[in-house]
């Protein structure tokens, strides 16, 4: 164990060796070496030599020995700890300052030791995973860590980086292996390595750059770094270590082994201390050992100054400390006094002025006293500049917070704009206002864009506005124009946004606040400099908007106590407002007054409206207040009742009236009804609809009683959902309660009737009582859709109970009832009501009667009918085959109880009938199958009864398809001797054929064919009969002569029988078969055969088929027939079944074989021969029969009568053809028939007189069918001679349908004259129209129109007819003025005429009167009827005529003798038009027209018009569009008028009856214009030009007072005072310039709206022609060179308003005409005018400075000189401006302010000096270097303060003494100064003359310092009944004491308060 410690005492002089310890010392170096520690084992021999280790900290160090642990103090001189243990330690460490000990053993027990009781506190075991790492090559170093198995990689890298980098120096020395290398531990890459060297420990010594190294390779060696050069080289025991420490270049510890024999016996710890003078003084000065170090520099002659500097180093790091905290009053006392003491011994008097600018003094007064030391040391600029900082320092942080280390900052700081940035981010405005003026000019040159920006941002969103105004408004914002002209975009946008923030920081001073601050980013006039760029327009524009805005609604606060947000405001309007304030009304009651307070000049402002505004409000209040969402106040209604009282228009209150009937609540409250009953009783346009609305109120009640209270009805669909839910409540009332709410909704009221009987239905009640209710067309509507419900209700096929049955029976049941109704109401009206009843009465009898359940869509498909139709049928026929059977058993019926068939079998006809009905088989359907049925077994004579009624009942193409059916049937039967029942003596031939002609009758197109060739077979058929024996096997019926004298007189001219042959009877039992097979085979296709539309059965249409041959079947009974025929000498009827046969197959072999070449191709070729032979054989047949019998027919045509007359003789068929005419009555087309056969008779006869005679006949019967046509007869004069025939013609011409032609073609005919009957036909016209009117037949009236054009279009036609058209125009110019003037049409008619008539008329001028007429019938009168009208219809006897309401008299415009009179009552814009043309058209004086039109306009429409625009108090405001349109339109007249005096003369008069205004001026300016036009005239005679020019004259004086009184008007100038002076201009234009709205806006920032004065002087100056330039002179001589003392301060330059005036004057000039202007001023050289001085040239350079461009302005350069030079002209001193510039401007100075001190124009431009806290700035002789000196600490304070008190200014002169640096000195001269002084004044100078911003501060500090006088003091009676009390009590209650609290409030109880 090494257990026996002794501690060795060693000192710097001396050392205490142990023997044989270093072998050999070597190296450059000098050390010392000494022994500090012996350590042994106590009576044990150690068989191995030791493991050692050792480490040191702050105030501990340690040494291990095998098992043993030694702790000891830093210098090895106290032992605090020794520890043995059972195993070899392997590690150790001490933490918390040496406090616990951690010792790790090899056996894995971890110890942790509590140093100060030598206490094990701990002791663990662990499991360790080693790893060993060389470090040594004697010794291997054990590293360990605690770690899991889970995350064993990642503990093992964070272990290796620990334990590297505690190894590893900051520069990264690492030894690995024996090997130094050096690393960069930031990337762990080797920078260096020294393979060469085995070292096995190492440490650093000092830092880096200058390093050196202590190594241990086999002896003790310190070298130099980065060389690795020996400095030093000492051998030592192979068992050592050196002592792990941190860099110490003072001492090196080595523990190192001692072996007086093998091995080692005790181990020592050595100390290496360097031994070299330098270093010994090194390491003195090191340790802060002064005195000895100042000692040793003396002994060696070291620089001794280096231990002063030392030495002042460390008391300057104790100054900073200092600084800090921790020291008393006493230490920094000495610190000061030592670093005075050793400044003064060192020499270097540039490390005096630097220690002393960067120690960190104590106080103010330290820091200011070695300052000023320095700067007797040493004359710096830089000292200057310090004692300059120091100042600003001092008045930034105040002389109490004063603070070494951030002095030093301050004063080092170089950011002076960083710094400013700070004070602003943490709301420091006083600081940065500061340090702002201090370096505004070092700003001014770095600043742009982004340091504005930064500025912006840095400024606190919670910095209240009033603190940021003043220095934005004086300071920062006039620095950004001047400097960043385009910044203002950047600042005008912050602006705004700020501004708009300021309404939720600051609420309680919104809007004041937001205007005040978005103000000042408009520029005033002042500070606008001339520049062609727009920096930031648009978000100028955007500010100037808002301030606008926030202008309006500052009023609205203080005018109308309204507070409207602004985002509210922006997006509403005037409107909007009005309603705000009306909605911030608490009660109705104060409504009234809120009104005539507030809203009613609120309108009047805004030119709103007043009761459309009142009415808008109310809609909108209860729209808002209605509504479920929104709810204002409980009595909204009331106050709108409120606001309706205040209302004065009628119509509008109306409408208000009807608006809160619709929104108030029901029921009403007492107050809506009171108001609307008020209403009812009215009298009004709108009282209709007033009740109609109160009618719908009523619904709400009605409502109520189903439970419905609140309900919002948007649509239709929710209102039905109310009548639905009405209606479900079933109560006796519902129905008509739903139908009241639809009617009031202007709904259909069928849906909600639908609704209820759906109800009702559904209830198994009857509904036609309610369908009876209701109109016709309602109910219609209703059943329809009924029925539409029903068949959806019928169509239910999934629930077939009985119970179903029976509903579904009943709905059959009402739907019938309902359609029976339906079919009532419509009157046999075209509609499928009809249908429909019969398909639901169907529906609903097959369900009763027949038990047939089926769907409506079943019921609707005709197979299903069909089936159960058929099933029926057969039941029926079975059951009337077994009642036919038991009926000869049985006498009674089989069912008793079916006497109308009404039962579920059918047993009966008529239910057969009824079944058929009911399955919608009709009637005929019916009747048409049961009757084929019938013939299908035979029954004929059933079958004909059933046809006979279909042809009666059923008259249509279904019935002649089944009569043809039929006739064909019998026709086959027949030829098949098929057995029929017939009745007795029926005459069957003739039954078919009259079946054949029923059906022809009525079959469709499609069977036309067909019937007709069946009627041709069976009446051929029927005639053959008719020629047969009687017999009695068929009942047939012999021919009846008498039915000759029966014939039908259609058959007349047709192809029949004239006579009666001498024939044999034919045998019945042989010709019918054959002739009814011939029928067959002439309709060889079957009816069962299917056809398309076109196609025919019948032969003659029947096409070619494959192998068929429809003739030759025919050929075999044709041949048979005709020979039977021809021997019994039937030779017609032959003829006839001969012809027909005929006709039938050349028909059908033609229409087949159109071309032979192409038949020859289609067709067999045999069978085409075959057919040639069939037709060969029919023709010859043919041709010999017609031999025959020709001659035996009689006449049916006109060619057929010349064929049979010819047979006889001339004489007799002329006989016969004359008695024929004469006996025929007025049968114009026998009688024509019969002349043409006489006629062609004789052309064959050659009889020219007889064929002349039936000429004539023919000429007159022709006449007579065509008169006949027009109603007319010509019997009177027919077959009469020509010369009779004209008796005809007034008949003619008074029938309607009569036509010129008709006539013309009459005269013609008949040889008439054709001027005598055309003039007899258009005077009997014209008569008879005018008969007729004059009549007023109510008749005539509907064709009147048309009776015009048709008189006229007669008339026309015949007109070129005429020879000679003289004697008509005559009767017709006589004529026309006997019509009624205001006829237009027919007056129309006879001018036409007269023009058609082509003759010259003398009386008056067609086309004049034709175009007098046209523009008559486009105009509609507008006045009655004049006296003159009247006199005139009187006069020529003529009725008056309505129409004369609407037209004008054509007769009296025409004679213009009275035209005036008519003209003039018609005069308006409108009608102008039209009579302008009348006008010319009448060649009257169109002078005269214009001047009334002017006047008419002005009288009816510009007097009304400027009459309500003076009662609106619009009068003044310029003419509106439509006083504006009616001026153009009245000049319009004027200027048309062609004499210039008429015009002028028009114009003037219109103009005297003008009130004054824009309107009278303009309409003078229009008389000028005229009056000069008038003068131009070069005819004018010398009388009317003298009276022109008078007029001229008198109008122009008149034109410029009006003019300029306009102008003032418009230009909102328009005072009393300029009023005046309208007739005299110049001193007018003086007085506008003088106007204070100028001082205003140069003042005042942008925003404001101002008068356009320069607007109002150029037109000024145009209408009466006066010379500006002339009174700018006069005005800039009054101005600028006026004299006085006045004009001689030095900074008030600015705030003589003549300046101002000047620039604005100027403005309107360009700078060309400015600089003219101001050059006689400027320029020294002038010696005209006033003497002028130093300050009228600066003022005069002034201004052009504020007009010009500073790029082109060359004399701004000279201004700020100019400005000091009149200053000093004003002191008397004599300056000129080159000897300014050239003079010294610091000698300068001194001498003003000691020759001039005492005047009071001096000590006003100090204290601005003082206020900014600059200097005057001076100007060196080079050019503008503008220097801004800061505050003096040096400054005589007192002295200025008390110059200030001279001069009444008590708040500067406390300002000043609140700058004093000496604390007691400052507080004593306060005290002095506020006992003696008023502190009112004071306050109300900090207000009124310290609000710029540029004072940094002071004058808060000023209002503190004054109001914690009071405090202190007790003098609150001050301070009571001023402003500033509010103030006190404030400062009291937050900075006070609680006695001056109380004594405050003591005072306020004394005070009554």
């Amino acid at each position: 164990m090494w257990s026996d410690v002794e501690l060795l005492t060693n000192e710097d002089t001396n050392t205490v060796r142990f023997d044989s310890v270093s072998k050999e010392e070597n190296g450059s170096g000098l050390y010392q070496v000494d022994t500090l520690v012996k350590i042994s084992t106590a009576n044990e021999v150690m068989n191995v030599n030791p493991h050692l280790s050792s480490s040191s900290g702050s105030n501990w160090s340690i040494v291990v020995a095998d098992k043993t642990v030694i702790l000891f103090d830093q210098s090895y001189q106290t032992i605090f700890l020794l520890l043995n243990f059972e195993t070899d330690v392997d590690d150790i460490d001490v933490c918390l300052d040496g406090q616990f000990l951690v010792v790790c053993e090899r056996n894995g027990n971890l110890h942790l030791v509590y140093v100060p009781h030598k206490k094990i506190l701990l002791t663990k075991v662990w499991v360790f995973i080693y790893f060993y790492i060389s470090l040594r090559p004697s010794i291997k170093r054990l590293l360990y860590i605690l770690i899991t198995l889970i995350s064993i990689c990642c503990y093992i890298m964070k272990y290796l980086m620990f334990k590297y980098g505690s190894w590893c120096d900051p520069d990264g020395f690492l030894l690995s292996q024996d090997i130094l290398s050096l690393w960069d531990l930031h990337f762990l890459v080797m920078v260096h390595c020294w393979p060469d060297l085995s070292i096995h420990d190492f440490e650093l010594t000092t830092e880096c750059g200058s390093a050196s190294m202590v190594a241990y390779i086999s002896s003790l060696q310190i070298r130099f770094l980065p060389s690795m050069t020996v400095c030093y080289s000492l051998d030592v025991s192979s068992v050592s270590c050196l002592v792990q420490t941190k860099m110490n270049m003072d001492t090196i510890y080595l523990v190192e082994g001692i072996c007086e024999r093998q091995p080692v016996a005790s181990v020592v710890v050595r100390c290496f201390t360097e031994a070299l003078p330098e270093n010994r003084l090194s390491r003195l000065l090191h340790k802060h050992m002064f005195e000895e170090a100042e000692k040793f520099a003396i002994t060696f002659e070291l620089d001794l100054e280096l231990v002063y500097k030392v030495k002042l180093d460390f008391v300057l790091e104790q100054l900073a400390s200092a600084s800090v905290g921790g020291y008393g009053q006493d230490v920094l006392s000495e610190l000061v006094d030592e670093a005075k003491t050793n400044l003064m011994k060192i020499t270097d008097e540039q490390y005096v002025v630097d220690y002393c600018l960067k120690a960190p003094w104590p106080t103010f007064e330290t820091a200011e006293k070695m300052l000023n030391h320095a700067a007797t040391r040493y004359a710096s600029l830089q000292i200057q500049e310090a004692l300059a900082r120091l100042a600003t320092f001092c008045s930034l942080h105040s002389l109490e917070n004063f603070n070494g280390i951030a002095w030093i900052e301050f004063l080092n700081s170089t950011d002076n704009f960083g710094d400013i940035l700070t004070h602003l981010r943490d709301g420091d405005m006083k600081g940065a206002q500061l340090l702002w003026l201090r370096y505004e000019g070092q700003i001014a040159a770095e600043f742009d864009e982004s340091r504005l920006e930064a500025i912006l941002d840095a400024i606190p969103q919670d910095l209240p506005s009033h603190s940021l105004c003043p220095w934005f408004r004086t300071v920062f914002v006039p620095f950004v124009r001047r400097v960043l002209p385009g910044g203002q975009r950047n600042l005008a946008k912050w602006l705004e946004q700020k501004a708009r923030n300021l309404e939720l920081t600051e609420k309680g001073a919104w809007p004041q606040n937001g205007l005040d601050l978005a103000v000042l980013g408009l520029p005033s006039l002042w500070t606008w400099m001339k520049s062609e760029d727009k920096n930031g327009a648009e978000e100028v524009e955007n500010l100037k908007a808002l301030v606008a805005n926030l202008r309006q609604l500052l009023d609205l606060h203080r005018k109308y106590n309204c507070r409207l947000s602004l985002s509210v405001f922006e997006k509403g309007s005037v409107w909007s407002v009005a309603f705000f304030m009306l909605d911030k009304v608490p009660a109705p009651e104060l409504i009234a007054a809120t009104i005539e307070n507030s809203i009613l000049p609120y309108a009047e402002e805004h030119e709103i409206p007043f009761d459309e505004l009142l009415l808008q409000y109310i809609k909108d209040l209860l729209e808002r207040c209605s509504s479920q969402t929104t709810t204002l106040f409980t009595e909204w209604e009331a106050k709108a009742v409120a606001v309706l009282g205040c209302m004065t228009d009628t119509d509008l209150m109306v409408g208000a009236v009807l608006e809160i009937m619709q929104k108030a609540v029901v029921p009403w409250s007492n107050v809506v009804e009171k108001l609307v009953q008020q209403y009812l009783e009215m009298d009004g346009p709108k009282q209709e609809l007033l009740k109609e609305s109160y009618r719908l109120m009523e619904i709400r009640k009605l409502l109520r009683g189903y439970g419905i209270r609140n309900f919002n009805l948007s649509n239709s669909t929710q209102i039905m959902t109310l009548i639905r839910y009405i209606l479900k409540q079933d109560v006796p009332t519902s129905l008509e309660d739903s139908l009241t709410l639809a009617d009031a909704y202007k709904l259909p009221t069928s849906q909600i009737n639908y609704l209820y009987l759906i109800q009702l239905i559904g209830q198994g009640k009857e509904t036609l009582t309610v369908l009876k209710k209701l109109s016709s067309a309602e109910a219609e509507c209703v059943i329809e859709r009924l029925t539409s419900w029903a068949r959806l209700q019928l169509e239910d096929k999934d629930h077939i109970s009985d119970e179903h049955k029976k509903h579904q029976m009943f709905i059959a049941q009402v739907m019938v009832e309902a359609l029976k109704y339906l079919h009532l109401i419509q009157n046999d009206r075209p509609s499928t009501g009809k249908l429909c009843l019969m398909n639901v009465l169907s529906f609903f009898l097959l369900q009763e009667d027949f038990d047939v359940f089926f769907t409506p869509s079943n019921y609707e498909d005709p197979d299903i009918r069909k089936q159960i139709q058929e099933h029926h049928i057969t039941a029926y026929e079975n059951t009337r085959g077994r009642h036919s059977s038991k009926a000869k058993a049985m006498t009674t019926p089989v069912v008793a109880n079916d006497p109308d068939g009404k039962t579920k079998t059918i047993s009966t006809e008529a239910g057969l009938r009824r079944l058929g009905r009911q399955l919608q088989r009709t009637e005929q359907e019916l009747w048409s199958d049961l009757a084929l049925r019938a013939l299908g077994v035979g029954k004929v004579d059933k079958a004909l009864k059933i046809f006979r009624l279909l042809y009666e009942h059923h008259y249509n193409s279904s019935t002649g398809k089944v009569l043809f059916t039929a006739a064909k049937t019998l026709c086959q039967m027949l030829e098949a001797d098929v057995h029929m029942v017939l009745p007795d003596d029926m005459d069957l031939p003739a039954v078919i054929h009259y079946l054949a002609c029923q059906a022809i009758t009525v079959c469709h197109s499609d069977l036309l064919l067909d019937c007709l060739e069946l009627c041709k077979c069976t009446r051929i058929a029927m005639d053959v009969y008719h020629q047969c024996q009687l017999s009695d096997d068929y009942g047939f019926i012999g021919k009846d002569l008498t039915m000759e004298a029966e014939k039908d007189p259609c058959c007349q001219w047709s192809f029949q029988d004239v006579f009666n042959e001498d024939c044999i009877v034919l045998d019945p039992v042989s010709v019918l078969p054959v002739q009814y097979e011939i029928t067959n085979c002439l309709l060889p296709i079957s009816h069962d055969t299917k056809l398309y539309p076109l196609d025919c059965s019948c032969l003659s249409h029947c096409s070619f088929k494959d192998g068929s041959n429809y003739l030759r079947p025919l050929l075999g009974p044709l041949g048979n027939m005709l020979q039977m025929l021809q021997e019994c000498s039937q030779l017609e009827l032959a003829l006839r079944v001969l012809v027909n046969s005929y006709g039938s197959c050349l028909q059908h072999v033609t229409s087949n074989v159109m071309d032979i070449k192409l038949s020859t191709q289609l067709y067999d070729s045999q069978e085409l021969e075959k057919y040639k032979i069939c037709l060969s054989d029919l023709r010859k047949t043919t041709t010999s029969a017609l031999n025959a019998v020709v001659f035996n027919w009689r006449v049916v045509d006109c060619d057929l009568a010349i064929g049979l007359c010819t047979l006889l003789s001339k004489a007799d068929v002329f006989k016969i053809l004359w008695k024929v005419i004469d006996n025929t009555w007025q049968n114009y087309d026998k009688i024509l028939a019969v002349a043409r056969v006489g006629a062609n008779l004789c052309c064959l006869y050659n009889e020219a007189e007889e064929q002349k005679k039936f000429l004539s006949v023919i000429t007159d019967a022709e006449w007579g069918i065509k008169l006949s046509k027009l109603e007319i007869s010509i019997q009177p004069v027919f077959r009469q001679q020509p010369e009779m025939k004209s008796s005809l013609i007034p008949v003619l011409v008074k029938n309607r349908k009569i036509t010129p032609d008709i006539i013309l073609q009459y005269c013609s005919t008949f040889g008439l004259d054709h001027d005598g009957v055309i003039n007899q036909y258009i005077t009997t016209l014209l008569l008879l129209q005018e008969d007729e009117e004059a009549a007023g037949d109510p008749g005539q009236e509907e064709m009147q129109h048309l009776c015009h054009a048709d008189t006229l279009q007669r008339v026309l036609q015949i007109i070129p007819m005429l020879h000679s058209t003289s004697e008509l125009t005559d009767n017709l110019c006589a004529a026309i003025f006997k019509l009624s003037p205001y006829n237009y049409e027919r007056i129309e008619v006879v001018l036409k005429i007269i023009q058609a008539a082509d003759e010259n008329v003398t009386r008056f001028s067609v086309s004049q009167a034709m175009g007098l007429l046209r523009h008559l019938k486009s105009y509609k009168r507008v006045s009655p009827p004049t006296d003159v009208e009247n006199t005139y219809l009187l006069e020529n006897s003529l009725l008056p005529n309505p129409l004369s309401n609407s037209r004008l008299p054509f007769h009296v415009l025409m004679q213009t003798k009275h035209y005036w009179k008519i003209i003039s009552p018609e005069l308006s814009e409108d009608t102008f038009p039209t009579l302008l043309l009348i006008s010319k058209l009448m060649k009257v004086s169109l002078d005269k027209l214009y001047m009334s039109a002017a006047n008419h306009v002005f009288e009816k429409k510009m007097k009304p018009l400027l009459l309500e625009q003076r009662k609106k108090g619009q009068g003044h405001h310029g003419a509106n569009k439509e006083t504006f349109k009616v001026a153009m339109t009245m000049m319009k007249y004027i200027h048309c008028i062609q004499s210039p005096e008429w015009a002028a003369a028009t114009a003037h008069r219109i103009t005297q009856e003008l009130p004054p205004g824009c309107e009278k001026t303009q309409s003078l300016r229009f008389c000028l214009a005229l009056g000069d036009a008038w003068l131009k005239d070069p005819n004018l005679e010398e009388a009317a030009r003298a009276r022109g020019e008078t007029f001229l004259s008198k109008l122009k004086l008149q034109f410029q007072r009006s003019a300029t009184e306009n102008t003032l008007i418009t230009s909102q100038l328009s005072s009393p005072e300029h009023l005046k002076l309208t007739g005299l201009p110049a001193r007018l234009i003086v007085a506008l310039y003088e106007h204070s709205s100028v001082e205003q806006r140069y003042r005042e920032s942008g925003g404001q709206t101002y008068p356009d004065i320069h607007a109002a002087v150029k037109e000024i100056a145009t209408i009466n022609n006066v010379d500006l330039l002339k009174i700018r002179n006069m005005m800039l001589e009054k101005w600028i060179c006026k004299t006085g003392p006045a004009v001689a301060k030095v900074f008030g330059l600015l705030h003589v308003f003549d300046v101002p005036r000047v620039v604005y004057m100027l403005q309107s000039c360009s700078i060309d005409d400015a600089v003219r202007l101001l050059k006689p001023i400027l320029s020294p050289l002038s010696t005209s005018g006033p003497r002028l001085t130093f300050c009228h040239r600066t003022r005069a350079l002034l201004c052009l400075v504020r007009l010009a461009d500073s790029a082109t302005l060359e004399a701004q350069y000279y201004l700020k000189s100019y400005i000091f030079v009149s200053q000093l002209e004003a002191l008397n001193i004599p300056y000129t401006l080159r000897s300014f510039l050239s003079s010294p401007k610091e000698g300068l100075v001194k001498g003003l302010w000691k020759n001039h001190s005492h005047e009071p124009q001096v000590c006003s431009d100090f204290s601005r000096t003082w206020r900014s806290m600059i200097l005057a700035p001076f100007v060196s002789g080079t050019g503008f270097k503008t220097v801004k000196c800061p505050f003096l600490l040096n400054l005589d304070l007192i002295g200025i303060a008390n110059r200030f008190a001279q001069f009444h200014l008590p708040a500067f002169a406390l300002g000043t003494l609140l700058l004093i640096h000496c604390a007691s000195k400052k507080a004593q001269q306060v005290q002095g100064f506020l006992s003696v002084c008023n502190p009112v004044t004071v306050l109300e100078q900090v207000e009124e003359l310290m609000n710029t911003g540029e004072l940094a501060g002071i004058p808060s500090q000023i209002r503190e310092t004054v109001l914690t006088f009071i405090s202190q003091n007790g003098q609150h009676q001050k301070l009571l009944k001023t402003k500033h009390f509010d103030h006190l009590k404030q400062h009291i209650l937050s900075n006070g004491q609680p006695n001056q609290v109380k004594d405050l409030v003591d005072y306020l109880i004394s005070q009554n308060w």
